[in-house]
């Protein structure tokens, strides 16, 4: 399920009583509050003083209710403290019963919230900054697909070139006479092997239409060295979001996310 499939459905939801946890933890390290992982104790301690409020509110039934989503919160967020990113959001409730949690590489303000529908607006607003999309980043040798949404990879495909050449990969100038445009006795070999990388690209395109609606994108984006961008996005069947003429090849992955957006 796409993390809008899944707003829709919380969105959609409501009980009588309220019955619904939304936690936005801000789990930042890079955040100077969160050194020596405060967040453990911002958790606690707004779970706690929901726990307050209930039992002063003498509601035994949304107590009950409350209590048993507290510690799967809980218990969720410590199982995952070593994979953390900037902030985790969950929405949880017993009966009927809701998980919906995510893990997010964008800036999360904390806060709990205890009511009879899920509080989806900051989610909401993390999505349209940083939706589902796919990152297209052809080169010479392969491209490399991410899967991301909300600043953050959820999965990476690598389809490499074989260029049907044995040569391909012990002629090391073969990249750079092609960049150059030199020719001479090599221009045979570069025309085959940019007609293959054409064909390559072509069948890519075909395949990130497929990602595309499978994984519900709502933008894709090339980055890649100018010639090989603009070649890339020219197969796609839709104009993508963007093409940066910009080689991310060394980046990690949250640094490639970070410079694709700041891009648009």
């Amino acid at each position: 399920m796409s993390i809008y499939e899944d707003v829709k459905k919380l969105k959609a939801f409501r009980c009588d009583d309220r019955c619904v946890l939304s936690v936005y933890l801000n789990t930042n390290p890079a955040d100077p509050e969160q050194q020596q992982a405060a967040w453990r104790i911002h958790l606690k301690s707004g779970l706690k003083r929901l726990d307050e409020y209930l039992v002063a509110s003498g509601n035994e039934k949304e107590l009950t209710a409350y209590r048993l989503v507290k510690d799967q919160v809980m218990k969720e967020v410590e199982d995952k403290q070593n994979d953390l990113a900037k902030g985790v959001v969950i929405f949880a409730a017993a009966d009927p019963k809701i998980w919906s949690v995510h893990y997010v590489q964008v800036a999360v303000k904390t806060s709990f919230h205890w009511e009879n529908h899920a509080m989806t607006e900051e989610l909401e607003y993390m999505l349209k900054a940083y939706p589902e999309a796919g990152i297209i980043l052809p080169s010479y040798s392969n491209v490399r697909i991410l899967n991301t949404a909300m600043g953050r990879v959820h999965d990476e495909v690598v389809y490499e070139f074989d260029s049907g050449l044995d040569v391909w990969k012990e002629q090391k100038g073969v990249i750079s006479s092609i960049q150059r445009g030199v020719g001479g006795h090599t221009d045979g070999f570069d025309i085959r092997l940019k007609e293959n990388l054409e064909r390559f690209y072509k069948d890519m395109g075909s395949v990130v239409s497929k990602m595309k609606a499978k994984r519900g994108w709502k933008e894709i984006h090339v980055a890649g060295e100018a010639e090989i961008a603009n070649s890339f996005a020219s197969v796609l069947r839709e104009k993508p979001e963007s093409c940066i003429h910009k080689n991310f090849g060394k980046l990690n992955n949250n640094h490639i996310i970070q410079k694709v957006f700041e891009s648009r």
